[in-house]
């Protein structure tokens, strides 16, 4: 009876050891493997691709954003006056290829018609002048002179109808492939061009890439910042990550896929993890990782993803590893 007594209280001992303290108990397990580390939240330095006046910042330090938020702008003013430019000239080239296809209008056509009706009733006019000219010259009425200017009359009657006749021919046919071709390419190049800027009126707008917390407001608004110039620090908390480390005698027993429990020393919280990286190269023990080995014994780094993380784990805290058999 004694014994059973005796019995019955180590157990309840045991159990409100585990219950205030669980760390002890997993500490007096026997067979389990544990590594320490330290928590890995990657962080993003957030900026524009344009330069300008930064304009307005929507968030503080400490507030959680969404993935796709609008985090900061900048004055998009000279951006727009551009883009107002551009989209002129995307009128003007489109303008410009719509005469080439359309080719000449009626009137211009009926125009060059006239043209060398014209030039047809000045050269037979010219002509009928040479004949006279010509046969007064036989009878010795003329001189030489009235009947070298007929003949000049003629021939610039005649290359006139020529010249006519070939505008004529233009008109009807309209413009050559090679001229709607370059014009094409014009319209084109404008077209890039309005794009272009419209990319930067677009890059005016600063967006939370991922969920996370603001971790610094690096600007101020009406400060003048440049290309990539940071206005935030975002830490990422999609995924959370623990960085661990390994001794060579225990790369056996680590897996990449090895599911692993994470212990912090701030809550009793439990969190299960995977392993998802082994580094390949051997390096010293950093100095932050806290284990029973010397500092100067070689090891291996792990990446370890948290599934079940909450806003409990935080940057560079140190943790448990804890692998699962």
């Amino acid at each position: 009876m004694k014994k059973t007594v005796l019995v019955m209280a180590l157990l309840s001992v045991c159990a409100a050891a585990a219950y205030l303290n669980p760390h002890w108990f997993r500490e007096a397990g026997n067979g389990v493997e544990r590594l320490y580390g330290n928590v890995d939240i990657r962080e993003v330095q957030l900026g524009f691709r344009v330069a300008g006046r930064l304009q307005a910042m929507h968030f503080e330090e400490g507030d959680t954003v969404a993935a796709g938020d609008l985090l900061a702008s900048l004055d998009d003013r000279p951006m727009r006056e551009s883009l107002a430019v551009t989209e002129a000239r995307v009128l003007e080239a489109q303008a410009r290829l719509d005469r080439f296809k359309t080719g000449s209008r009626p009137q211009e056509i009926q125009q060059a018609e006239a043209r060398v009706t014209e030039a047809e009733a000045a050269l037979e006019n010219a002509q009928q002048e040479l004949r006279r000219q010509r046969e007064l010259m036989k009878a010795g009425l003329s001189s030489q002179r009235l009947l070298d200017t007929a003949v000049a009359n003629h021939d610039q009657a005649e290359a006139r109808l020529n010249a006519n006749k070939e505008a004529r021919a233009l008109a009807v046919e309209g413009y050559r492939k090679e001229e709607i071709a370059e014009a094409q390419a014009g319209l084109v190049a404008t077209l890039a061009q309005r794009d272009q800027v419209q990319t930067q009126v677009d890059d005016a707008q600063l967006y939370a890439p991922s969920t996370g917390v603001i971790q610094t407001r690096v600007r101020e608004p009406g400060a003048m910042v440049d290309v990539g110039a940071p206005v935030y620090t975002l830490s990422l908390t999609d995924i959370i990550y623990v960085r661990a480390y390994v001794s060579e005698a225990r790369l056996g027993k680590v897996t990449p896929g090895s599911t692993v429990y994470v212990y912090s020393d701030s809550s009793d919280q439990r969190y299960q993890g995977q392993v998802g990286f082994i580094s390949p190269r051997a390096e010293f023990t950093p100095k932050t990782v806290e284990t029973p080995e010397l500092r100067t014994d070689l090891v291996y780094r792990l990446r370890i993803v948290v599934d079940n993380h909450d806003q409990s784990l935080r940057q560079g805290m140190p943790v448990t590893v804890e692998l699962l058999d």
